[in-house]
């Protein structure tokens, strides 16, 4: 038998702000321990040098990840001009520079390429897998590798303020799967200086913003103690970009043992992705099809 997970069950979310300098897995561990939950995890990595929202989400919550991670999110960040380098922000090492400085104008004509529907190469620093290696190991080896470009879905991206000929800070709305390194590095290649982030913060992913977070220190001041527990928020904020469909009790249990059952419904069709609630909780997602509900995660009560 397995050894059990020491810990409490306890459930939902709990929004970081995270620190620069830190990595989204370390957040995660002192999240876990200081509210003593048997079960935690990351809805979307951040880089170590990179701030903002981190939703940990808790327990029953893991189950809802994918719909925050799916979410579109919100960054705001700084690019270098003048500079390119091997990991696209200040990580790396310099290994292009440039004299040419682009105007405001010249910025704000080249942002719409990167606008839609985009392809996107991930920077040679980064989790994707080659051949069942993360890129990131064999590029501290010194390969260069050819990474696919893979589709990435750029809701907005709009020019926030030019501090002085250097820098340029832009914010992005994007889909799951965007580098904000690629955009900062492909951005300098089409105005023809190149370009590395220096500075990436996340503001909001799905429904949680980064004024809602807590910092770190403020996790250690209430480590282990209720006042923590108070700001744990309920797992159904996972769910917020699905419908939601109200259920019986007796439509509870059925769904909770996976089993199809009866929803009220008005707004869905046949096919769409759901949850369903009993006294306001979360039962179960699944897929409606002609009044039921067919669960395909379930929530322990």
């Amino acid at each position: 038998m397995g050894r059990s997970r020491k810990g409490r069950d306890i459930s939902g979310w709990l929004v970081v702000d995270k620190p620069a300098g830190i990595s989204s897995t370390a957040v995660v561990n002192k999240v876990r321990w200081a509210l003593d939950a048997k079960k935690a995890g990351h809805a979307g990595t951040l880089d170590p040098e990179a701030t903002g929202v981190l939703a940990i989400a808790l327990g029953e919550a893991t189950k809802t990840v994918p719909y925050i991670t799916d979410a579109l999110k919100a960054y705001r960040f700084t690019v270098r001009l003048g500079q390119g380098t091997n990991t696209d922000d200040t990580e790396g090492e310099v290994i292009a520079t440039s004299d040419l400085r682009p105007d405001d104008d010249a910025i704000r004509a080249a942002l719409p390429r990167f606008v839609g529907d985009i392809m996107q190469v991930p920077p040679q620093f980064s989790a994707v897998k080659i051949d069942g290696e993360r890129a990131y190991k064999r590029a501290r080896d010194g390969e260069a590798m050819e990474i696919a470009a893979r589709p990435l879905w750029v809701e907005e991206l709009s020019m926030v303020e030019r501090p002085d000929a250097d820098h340029v800070v832009l914010e992005m709305i994007c889909g799951k799967g965007g580098y904000v390194r690629s955009i900062a590095r492909d951005l300098g290649a089409v105005l023809g200086c190149h370009g590395h982030v220096r500075e990436l913060r996340r503001v909001w992913s799905g429904p949680f913003e980064s004024d809602d977070g807590l910092s770190l220190d403020d996790i250690n001041r209430m480590a282990r103690t209720p006042e923590l527990d108070s700001f744990v928020r309920p797992l159904e904020e996972g769910l917020s970009d699905l419908p939601q469909l109200p259920c019986s009790a007796e439509s509870a249990a059925k769904l909770r043992n996976g089993n199809p059952a009866m929803v009220i419904a008005s707004d869905v069709e046949f096919g769409d992705e759901c949850w369903a609630a009993h006294d306001g909780r979360a039962v179960a997602v699944g897929i409606y099809k002609a009044g039921e509900l067919h669960p395909i995660r379930v929530f322990v009560g």
